[in-house]
C-alpha cells in the first residue's frame, strides 16, 4: 500500500501548489493553461488509442462500455460524490465537480494504475507507482491551477481503487499479460481523448460513463 499512499499524497500536494499558483494568475492565463492541458491530453490519448493492435475490438469495447455506463449513470454518480464532497467541505470552487471527475478518470484509466498496484502487492515493488506519483503530482499542479480543489479530492478514489488492486494483487497478475495491457492502453486512450475534448470545450462528453469500457477490454483480451 505504500506506493498508493505516496501516489495519493502526491496528488494532494500537487493540487495545493496548483491552487496557490492559480490564485495569483489572471483569468487569461488560466484559460490558456487549460487549453495547453487539453491539447496535451488529446495527444496522449490519441497516442494510446492508436497503439491498439485490434482497433475494431477497441471500438466495440468503448461502445459497450458507454451503453453500460449510461444505463448505470456512472458519470452522475461520480459527480454526486463530487457535489457531496464540495458541500461537506464548504468549498466555493465553481469547478470543484469538474476537477474531481476529470482528475479521477485521468488518473485511473492509465496502465500504471493497474500494473503499479499489482507489482506493489505481489513483489513489494512500488517503483512504478512512484513514477506515477511524480506524473500525477505534476498534472495536479497544472489541473488544480485552473480547476481548483476538486482535483485534490481525486486522491480519495485513487487510494480506494489502487489500494484494492494491491490487496487483491495475487489474483490479478493476469492483467500484466502484454495482450491485456495493450487492450487497456488503447481503450483507456479513447477515454483520455474524451477528457481532452471536455477541457477544450469542444464537446461535453460524459467520460465517467465510459469507464466500463476498460472492464470490457480486459474481458475481451482475457478470453482471446
Amino acid at each position: 500500500m505504500k506506493g498508493t499512499l505516496v501516489n495519493s499524497g502526491a496528488i494532494i500536494a500537487g493540487s495545493i501548489v496548483g491552487i496557490a499558483a492559480g490564485n495569483r494568475l489572471p483569468d487569461r492565463f488560466k484559460t490558456i493553461i487549460m487549453q495547453a492541458i487539453g491539447l496535451s491530453v488529446l495527444v496522449i490519448g490519441l497516442k494510446m488509442a492508436l497503439s491498439g493492435e485490434k482497433p475494431v475490438a477497441t471500438v466495440g469495447c468503448v461502445a459497450a462500455g458507454a451503453i453500460t455506463g449510461e444505463l448505470l449513470r456512472i458519470e452522475n454518480g461520480i459527480a454526486w460524490i463530487g457535489k457531496w464532497l464540495k458541500k461537506s467541505f464548504r468549498s466555493n470552487s465553481s469547478h470543484f465537480v469538474e476537477g474531481f471527475v476529470y482528475a479521477t478518470v485521468l488518473y485511473l484509466t492509465g496502465v500504471m494504475a493497474i500494473v503499479g498496484p499489482i507489482q506493489d502487492g505481489t513483489a513489494g515493488d512500488a517503483s512504478l507507482l512512484y513514477i506515477k506519483s511524480y506524473l500525477d503530482g505534476f498534472a495536479s499542479i497544472v489541473l488544480a491551477s485552473s480547476l481548483g480543489i476538486g482535483v485534490a479530492f481525486s486522491a480519495l478514489p485513487i487510494f480506494l481503487v489502487q489500494g484494492s488492486i494491491t490487496l487483491l494483487a495475487s489474483s490479478l497478475t493476469f492483467l500484466q499479460e502484454p495482450h491485456i495491457l495493450n487492450a487497456i492502453i488503447s481503450t483507456g486512450g479513447v477515454l483520455i481523448l474524451g477528457i481532452g475534448f471536455n477541457l477544450l470545450d469542444i464537446k461535453k462528453i460524459p467520460v465517467g460513463n465510459f469507464i466500463p469500457a476498460i472492464v470490457y477490454a480486459i474481458m475481451w483480451a482475457w478470453l482471446q
